[in-house]
This record gives structure tokens, C-alpha cells and sequence, in this order.
């Protein structure tokens, strides 16, 4: 009883912390194109959230805020299998303070849904509901293509679990996934190998990302490979694959190594536990410090603003794209400017905040390395960030 209560308490503070991320972003141009493009279950869920809630940044990202926190209770109820009470809340909280967990809970994107449906099949195949897992299976290949790498993974398990008739299935429903959404393989070979995993070490850490990836090889060489395994490892090896030919969509394949830290956790406290007392020294030397570039990590997001004080190029920083357009709509409503003609990007960001496009006024970004007076100033706690003129056509 003691644990659920501290892991509905981890919950909540993780919840506090995505609802107040939430009012200091702007809705970014990326999430436009989302709202704005082709039908997809990603735009259906916002666009019903906003119908329900209202045109507003709690709306837009309030079905990534539930598929997050639904993503948790089946990380934790799957974790269950490979660890005990403890480990399972320290399990939890690495996967709330991962860099990527926490993007995909905050940014409008397929990451979220792709981590809640590996997820929640990974949960269900375990419970053995059978008819149940392939009814999820058969959606998945109608929903999104990043769930490709999925029917490759489930095939090549099938294979290693003489089961024909999940491989079956599972190559089924990769052919019609391919066929309804294509697969992207393009380009000639670049070098983007390692600004891939670059990329996968942001989105874990360094050390954590280094770790997931040892403990896959390590599983293998000891033959401890489950479903897990099999969905971690194969997809990982075609998105290195993939990546010396082109810039990987790493949204798409960064969930599929996230489901391993269950794998890599219950490793991890085995070989700390064979150990004696005086040999866990570098055991806990690792943890201390991945648990701390964690913490450093989400301290970083929680106080970003802060940093507008260090660096020259406000564009430099890294929210900087989901911030701003709000704080300029308000601040044109407020002088009663209903409308604007401004660049492409930033129209369709005042737009969702009911700022409309017009030739009344225009709304023009500047520099301000001139010193001169701009009618027009975003700043963050006392640090000037945008600086733009609008100006009234008199036709």
C-alpha cells in the first residue's frame, strides 16, 4: 500500500509539473502544420479536445498530457514482471525524467501515441489476452506508419518463437501498413549515423542511452530476450541502418528503445545485488550521476526562461520555437490590434490565438543590435526576447 501511494504521488507531482510547462508554451509552428494538415488520429484528438475545452494551450495539449500519464501506469503495471516494489518506482521515476518521455508529454507529435501503443500492447500481450492483442495489432497498421517497425519486430519474435501464426499476422499487417502509409527509405549514403545516435543520447542521456544499448547486446549474448527485447533491439538496428542513407524521423524510433528500461533496470539491480558490499561502489557511482543529469535535465525545463540570460541569439535556445506567439497575442489584443500581416510562420501561430491575418496592420520581426525603441517587446523575467514593429496602413 505504501508503494502505490508513492507512486500516485510521483504521478501527481508529474502531472503539476506537465500543467505548469503547459502555460508557459506557445503553441509552436510544427503543431500548426498538425492541426492544419491531413486527418490523422493525432489531429482528431486535439481537434476534439479543443472542441470540448476550447481553442486554448490546455486543449492542444491535453491528449498528449492523458496518453503520458496512461503511458506511466502501464509502464509501471508492466515493470511488475521484472522487478520488485522498489525498483519498480525508481524504474518509473528515470522514465518520467527521460528527456524524450518528457518531450513527447508536452509537444504535439506522433512520439506520445507511438510510446502509449507499444506500451499498452506490450501490456496486453502479457495479460494473454490474445483476441484482444491482435485486434491491436489489426488497428495499429491502420493508424500510423511508425507502427511498421512494430509488425517487423513481432515477425522476427514469431520466428524466434516458432509461433506461425503471429508471423503470419504480423507480416499481414506490415504489408498493408507499407501499403497504406509507404515506407521511407531514401537517399544515398550521408554520414548520418552519428548525429543519429546524437540524437538518441538526448533523448535518454548519455549514459542511460549507452547503458539500454549494452544491456540489449548483453541479453542477447546470455540468450535473455523476451517480446520487449525483440520490439527494442530490431527496430533500433534498422533505424541505424536507415541512418547511414538519411536524417532519421527519430520521434518514430525513439519509443521503441524507451520500452527496454524495464529490461536494462532489472540488469542493472541484478548485477548490483550479486555483488558484495565493497565491489557496488561503481554501481552506485553510475546511478548517482545518470539520476542526476535526469534531475538537471527536467530543473532545466521547469527554469528554461533563466537561460535567455546567457546566451546572445534568443533563437539559440531550445523552447524558443514553442514560445513567444502567445505572450505577442495577447499583448496585440490588449491594443486592440484584432488582426496582422506578418510572416508565414509566426501568422499561423497568432492564428490559434485568434490573431487573424489582415492588411490593417503589419507586424514586422526585428533586430534589435541597433538599439533602437521597438513598439513591440517579448521578454522573459527582465530579458528582452522578441522585438518586432507594427505599423497601421492608412488606406
Amino acid at each position: 500500500m505504501r508503494y502505490k501511494i508513492i507512486f500516485f504521488l510521483i504521478i501527481g507531482l508529474d502531472a503539476l509539473n506537465l500543467f505548469f510547462q503547459t502555460s508557459e508554451l506557445s503553441v509552436a509552428y510544427r503543431e500548426m502544420l498538425i492541426l492544419n494538415g491531413d486527418t490523422s488520429p493525432l489531429k482528431l484528438l486535439i481537434k476534439f479536445s479543443i472542441f470540448i475545452f476550447g481553442q486554448n494551450d490546455f486543449a492542444l495539449r491535453l491528449p498528449m498530457l492523458v496518453t503520458h500519464l496512461l503511458s506511466v501506469i502501464l509502464f509501471y503495471s508492466i515493470s511488475k514482471e521484472y522487478m520488485n516494489e522498489r525498483n519498480r518506482l525508481w524504474s518509473v521515476l528515470i522514465f518520467i525524467l527521460l528527456p524524450g518521455v518528457l518531450s513527447a508529454a508536452l509537444l504535439i507529435d506522433q512520439a506520445g501515441l507511438i510510446l502509449f501503443g507499444l506500451l499498452l500492447f506490450i501490456w496486453v500481450y502479457k495479460q494473454g489476452y490474445k483476441v484482444a492483442y491482435y485486434l491491436l495489432l489489426g488497428s495499429f497498421a491502420f493508424l500510423d506508419n511508425s507502427f511498421i517497425y512494430l509488425f517487423l519486430s513481432l515477425s522476427i519474435y514469431a520466428i524466434y518463437k516458432k509461433d506461425r501464426n503471429f508471423f503470419l499476422f504480423n507480416m499481414f499487417a506490415f504489408f498493408i501498413s507499407v501499403f497504406s502509409f509507404g515506407i521511407d527509405a531514401h537517399g544515398t549514403p550521408n554520414g548520418h549515423f552519428l548525429d543519429s545516435l546524437a540524437l538518441y543520447a538526448a533523448i535518454f542521456s548519455p549514459i542511460v542511452f549507452i547503458y539500454i544499448v549494452f544491456i540489449l547486446y548483453r541479453r542477447y549474448l546470455s540468450k535473455q530476450i523476451d517480446i520487449i527485447w525483440f520490439i527494442a533491439t530490431v527496430t533500433f538496428i534498422v533505424s541505424l541502418l536507415l541512418s547511414f542513407r538519411q536524417i532519421i524521423p527519430i520521434e518514430h524510433f525513439a519509443p521503441y528503445l524507451i520500452v527496454a528500461l524495464p529490461l536494462a533496470t532489472q540488469t542493472f539491480v541484478s548485477s548490483y545485488r550479486v555483488r558484495l558490499k565493497m565491489f557496488r561502489r561503481r554501481y552506485r557511482l553510475i546511478f548517482a550521476i545518470s539520476f542526476l543529469l535526469l534531475v538537471v535535465n527536467i530543473l532545466t525545463v521547469i527554469f528554461n526562461k533563466n537561460i535567455y540570460k546567457f546566451i546572445e541569439n534568443p533563437k539559440k535556445h531550445f523552447v524558443y520555437k514553442y514560445q513567444v506567439a502567445k505572450e505577442l497575442a495577447q499583448l496585440l489584443k490588449k491594443r486592440s490590434i484584432p488582426c496582422v500581416n506578418t510572416d508565414y510562420k509566426m501568422q499561423q501561430r497568432l492564428s490559434f490565438y485568434g490573431v487573424t491575418k489582415c492588411n490593417r496592420y503589419t507586424l514586422k520581426q526585428a533586430k534589435n543590435e541597433d538599439n533602437k525603441t521597438h513598439n513591440v517587446t517579448i521578454s522573459y523575467i527582465n530579458q528582452p526576447v522578441y522585438f518586432a514593429d507594427v505599423t497601421k496602413i492608412n488606406n
